[in-house]
């Protein structure tokens, strides 16, 4: 595992069933010196979680930076980031999962379920996401497979 440059910008996002835990990661990697920008939501409000992934997946592309996205159970929002191209969206439930989307899927974004996934776990989760290499060599091959699909 290698660290991360902190100075590298990590979009987060989600909606109001992920709110909580997203202001909770965002607080917590903020004080670990991570440079995260939060793409909204902004409050409880319902909100369409669609619109969300798409903002932190255009940003996750683009600059080719990673980010995090939240709602409910984190999978309308997994689903919702892997329709962008360039994406592989990883719907992650353990730090083990999290280790192995990033170096088996090269996983550029980590999806989490606010009313599944508990605050410390969250965190562990996405140190280990934002701190894991991607091995590269067979599974390039199948990622390069992936975005030929």
């Amino acid at each position: 595992m290698s660290k991360l440059n902190k100075e590298t910008k990590i979009l987060i996002a989600s909606d109001h069933g992920g709110f909580d835990l997203k202001e909770h990661l965002i607080q917590y990697l903020k004080s670990q010196n991570y440079n995260i920008v939060d793409m909204g939501t902004y409050n409880l409000d319902s909100v369409d979680y669609p619109v969300y992934a798409q903002k932190v997946a255009e940003g996750v592309v683009q600059e080719n930076i990673k980010g995090i996205l939240v709602c409910g159970t984190g999978i309308g929002i997994s689903i919702a980031a892997n329709k962008h191209k360039g994406v592989r969206a990883a719907l992650v439930g353990s730090t083990t999962m999290a280790r192995l989307s990033r170096e088996h899927n090269n996983a550029n974004i980590v999806c989490l379920g606010g009313r599944t996934t508990g605050p410390m776990i969250a965190e562990e989760i996405v140190e280990t996401f934002l701190n894991t290499e991607f091995e590269g060599d067979r599974h390039q091959r199948r990622i390069d497979m992936l975005e030929k699909v």
